[in-house]
């Protein structure tokens, strides 16, 4: 049976998200779908244009002319994707159509097709219509990034003394607090926010194989260079300049993709301890609500952590992408390269959707968190007594003098150890019993192993801790006004 006859076989059918639902949005689509890739090919062709015009290296008028052309909606992009397999890239049969759109616009016949793709090559176009697409799609992923770090500063400082525990390797380790460890959630996200913000998205130029030859002849008799021209179409389109071509130097594109994967790894640590907190068993936190949220098609008492769940789906699917992208850039061969290059640009564009999805549910999540001191309360309890035994044998251990050749700490050792065989119930006073054993009389006196036996007080710096963290991030612990929210959210 063939694909038509499914009813799936229409070349203007095109990847809607069905089975990437942590990016099927309308943002996501909007920003790196095939229509923004190609609103991004014709930007980067219609600011050539006015940058020529400009230098007096194309008819005046031109630029208009172009620019009416390199509206998308005149192109059937499923079409110019079938056709790009005949070149091996998009760039040369939108061109094509370009230059017809402009022929037919062109009413006064002053040659505005002389100021089309002059001197580039479809590697500097696509490349920089690539960075212009990230630089978008990095501007609104930041957006919701900080919203969601404004509500996780908001969260350590609300329960800065919220009892729970720590685990460590699955088992409970410390007394911790909440408020510590949204500071820390908080501080992941905020360091991958930085590293996104660093980001350059320079604008590609260098001709067929990277010596700006044609450029070179282009501006032979003008005042222009094919620098400045370069650097003039990075000013035109908003993007970084770049003192050199860059056709096999992917840095660009891999400290692109390192920043979303960090950002994505912070996601996916987020969600997963989300994942866990909210099990019914622990049920720490849970999710915030919504209509048609967390249901399931079988069982209808069901209430699942979705948006957790696609972060963390989203989070898992980073570093195979990101390993493409440095593979790919090990492999650019020569001064152009082959496949390499071509595998680059669904790697990317899967990151930036999988990033920018992620970060409006994160930001979802975050915002609307619930939290439930009393059963952090409650499972900090049940690890009774004995997850006090770090502190309590650091000032109990050095009033044992040495018995039968064993130290203090292993004098405390056996303690813990007798204390763990009795029942759960009773260790609390097993372990105060065996402790006043241990210890000479009056070198503990009863208020102060209530106290050494205080979660509260063996918390050691965590206030500390989560004050110089949101504090080393000032401009992630606030949000930007209502309007700008609005703005990214598109």
């Amino acid at each position: 049976m063939t694909g038509a006859a499914l009813g799936y076989g229409s070349t203007a059918d095109g990847d809607v998200g069905l089975l990437s639902p942590v990016s099927a949005s309308p943002l996501v689509a909007a920003l790196t779908g095939d229509r923004a890739v190609l609103a991004a090919i014709l930007a980067v062709e219609s600011g050539w244009a006015a940058v020529l015009e400009r230098a007096g290296l194309a008819p005046a008028g031109s630029a208009a002319v172009v620019a009416s052309a390199a509206v998308p909606g005149r192109y059937d992009p499923a079409g110019i994707a079938l056709r790009a397999q005949g070149g091996g890239n998009p760039v040369i049969p939108l061109l094509a159509d370009l230059r017809k759109q402009v022929s037919a616009l062109d009413a006064t016949g002053i040659g505005a097709g002389k100021a089309i793709h002059t001197s580039l090559t479809s590697q500097d176009v696509l490349d920089t219509a690539l960075m212009l697409l990230a630089r978008n799609t990095v501007e609104a992923l930041l957006g919701d990034l900080k919203g969601a770090t404004t509500a996780l500063a908001a969260l350590a400082e609300k329960h800065a003394d919220t009892l729970g525990v720590g685990r460590s390797l699955t088992q409970h380790s410390l007394p911790f607090t909440f408020g510590l460890r949204a500071a820390q959630w908080f501080h992941g996200l905020a360091a991958a926010g930085r590293q996104l913000e660093s980001l350059q998205f320079p604008v590609q130029f260098g001709g067929a194989a990277g010596t700006l030859a044609a450029g070179t002849v282009l501006t032979a008799e003008s005042t222009a260079t094919p620098f400045t021209l370069a650097d003039s179409l990075a000013k035109q389109l908003g993007l970084a300049p770049a003192p050199a071509p860059w056709h096999t130097n992917r840095l660009a594109v891999t400290s692109l993709g390192n920043a979303l994967a960090a950002a994505l790894g912070a996601a996916g640590k987020i969600a997963t301890d989300v994942l866990f907190m909210s099990r019914p068993e622990v049920a720490e936190l849970a999710e915030p609500r919504a209509a048609g949220r967390g249901v399931s098609s079988a069982m209808p008492q069901k209430q699942n952590p979705v948006l957790s769940v696609l972060i963390r789906s989203a989070a898992l699917q980073a570093p195979q992408l990101l390993a493409q992208l440095h593979l790919a850039a090990a492999n650019f061969n020569d001064e152009r390269p082959d496949a390499a290059w071509h595998t680059e640009w669904p790697a990317l564009r899967e990151l930036l959707r999988l990033a920018l999805g992620a970060a409006g549910h994160l930001r979802e999540l975050a915002e609307g968190l619930q939290v439930f001191p009393a059963a952090l309360r409650r499972n900090l309890e049940l690890a009774g007594p004995l997850l006090l035994a770090e502190g309590v044998g650091a000032a109990v251990a050095p009033l044992l003098a040495e018995k039968d050749g064993r130290s203090g700490k292993e004098q405390l050792q056996d303690v813990v150890d007798r204390t763990l065989a009795a029942p759960s119930a009773e260790q609390d006073a097993t372990y105060r019993h065996l402790l006043r054993e241990a210890v000479p009389r009056g070198a503990l006196t009863d208020l102060r192993l209530d106290e050494l036996l205080d979660p509260a007080s063996y918390l050691g710096q965590a206030a500390e801790i989560s004050r110089r963290i949101l504090a080393a991030y000032p401009d992630f612990s606030s949000s930007a006004t209502p309007e700008q929210n609005g703005a990214n959210r598109g």
